[in-house]
């Protein structure tokens, strides 16, 4: 049988897994948004089902101070005599610490900070009991993987951090995962950034200190400089199957069009692991992955497939729905009129890097039509509710209802950087149901009524919103927003549709 390479599309970037049994979880960064750090469940490796997040409160997960791209950067998860430890970094808060549960679908524990600067810390629990903690860091010993062991119970530092590898000459080392597989010490990291240039190295040794002996085959993985669907290739870690084989997950991008550009975000991707007989890994073949690779051996488990409409008749939100850093105390609600999803707006609009009323999911698919029933009657000037397709508070796509020189308006507005451009209409009194098509290279925005014809609102281009032109590390999300200074007009959303039409480039 075979698969289909992204296994998770859309913003999974970082991803980390581990084996309990014949089950495997995965967990992948968040950064800004929240809940953080979704976790998955998978039987076969190819087939996941979201199962929850690992940071569900405001104490777990404090946003306030966290900018775009901030927040919550690459997480470990690993397993050891029946707890699941999840370790990460709030680079816009306590910096390094870990959660664990005896479940992994939650709930998980306080954070326990652990005193080791860097990012993207790991864990490695040995066979003697010690436990080893290691992050990228630019230390006293200049820039590099640094380790440390620690007590597990307490996050408490039982050594000084030391330097263990600086990696193989390439941009920020990064991402490093050490394992101990036939005796030897196995430390594999990404070097060359996140981007285009980004690649899998790894380097062993017999002490969990080094020193390390880099693989003569290095890099392991990397599509840098290929010509591929499939491009920045990188931050990769290790699972052994129970029949075995190896295999790794990792992220990757789909660029549209050229020059090259990606607005869907980094991916999680994965590929087999074969080894050398020297004991080297290689993932995929000779470092390189494809879109179409052949399935593991392991008994197929699919998933009830999602509906495309979410009614909002369900006393919690969908685990695939996020808001913008911690949601405001009253700016969304599910009880407040049984059936729909209620926002109420408040001073932070989409343009401000705090929390407004935000309602999200990621955008998974290059084709895909979606639409959101809006009740929304604003009463004081200025008040909008509607659809957002959004990078960042610097670039977005606006689709709303607005109170305009006391008229009822709809508003599509396209914000580049620091140009803004809006084209307005006339808004019909009553429901709207307002529609985003989107392509590999464009949206297009409509708006309309069960009893009148379709407004088309004008189009822009996915380039703009890509990461290449509005930076940072995340991708796109559909959303529903809305913004008033106090919340006087509530918005009520009946319904949300994401009805896949291809999740390929064209």
């Amino acid at each position: 049988m075979k698969f289909s390479n992204p296994i998770l599309p859309g913003f999974y970037p970082d991803p980390s897994i581990c084996r309990v049994g014949e089950d495997y979880y995965l967990v992948t960064s968040t950064f800004e948004y929240f809940p953080g750090v979704p976790i998955f469940h998978s039987k076969d490796l190819v087939n996941w089902k979201q199962i929850g997040h690992c940071l569900t409160s405001e104490k777990q997960l404090p946003l306030m101070n966290a900018g775009s791209s901030g927040g919550i950067y690459a997480p470990t998860l690993r397993y050891h005599e029946g707890w699941y430890y999840m370790t990460t970094t709030n680079v816009s808060g306590i910096g390094n610490f870990y959660v664990k549960s005896t479940d992994p679908a939650g709930p998980w524990s306080d954070p326990i900070p652990v005193a080791q600067q860097g990012i993207d810390p790991s864990l490695l629990f040995d066979d003697d009991g010690r436990v080893y903690f290691q992050t990228a860091c630019f230390g006293d010993e200049g820039e590099g993987i640094y380790q440390c062991e620690i007590d597990i119970a307490s996050g408490k530092k039982l050594t000084e951090s030391r330097l263990i590898w600086r990696g193989t000459g390439g941009a920020s080392p990064e991402a490093p995962h050490l394992y101990k597989i036939g005796g030897l010490y196995y430390l594999m990291i990404a070097e060359g950034g996140t981007e285009y240039g980004h690649m899998v190295t790894v380097s062993r040794s017999r002490h969990p200190y080094g020193p390390f002996e880099p693989c003569p085959h290095n890099p392991i993985l990397s599509h840098r400089s290929r010509r591929s669907p499939i491009h920045a290739t990188g931050h990769a870690d290790l699972v052994q199957a129970q029949d075995g084989t190896w295999w790794a997950v990792f992220l990757g991008i789909r660029p549209v069009s050229y020059p090259m550009r990606h607005h869907l975000g980094r991916e999680t991707y994965l590929a087999p692991v074969t080894w050398t007989a020297d004991g080297w890994p290689s993932i995929g073949f000779e470092g390189r992955v494809e879109q179409v690779m052949d399935s593991p051996q392991l008994p197929e488990c699919r998933w009830p497939a999602k509906p495309s409409r979410d009614d909002f008749d369900h006393a919690s939100l969908g685990l695939d729905w996020v808001f913008l850093r911690n949601p405001l105390p009253g700016s969304w609600s599910l009880q407040e009129r049984p059936g729909y999803l209620v926002l109420r707006g408040n001073p932070s609009s989409l343009n401000d890097a705090a929390s407004p009323a935000f309602v999200g999911r990621r955008l998974c698919d290059f084709s895909c039509n979606i639409s959101a029933a809006l009740d929304f009657e604003p009463a004081n000037e200025g008040e909008e509710a509607g659809l957002t397709v959004f990078m960042n508070e610097r670039y977005h796509y606006d689709l709303a209802v607005k109170l305009i020189n006391g008229e009822k308006t709809i508003v599509f507005r396209r914000t580049v950087g620091s140009l803004s451009v809006e084209q307005t209409s006339r808004c019909p009194e009553g429901p709207v149901v307002l529609r985003i098509e989107a392509m590999p290279e464009h949206f297009r925005f409509s708006m309309g009524q069960s009893t009148s014809e379709v407004l088309n609102m004008g189009s822009g281009e996915t380039h703009l919103l890509a990461t290449e032109v509005a930076g940072g590390f995340t991708g796109l999300m559909i959303a529903m927003y809305a913004f008033g200074d106090n919340g006087t007009t509530p918005a009520l959303f009946d319904w949300f549709d994401y009805e896949v039409i291809d999740s390929r480039a064209e």
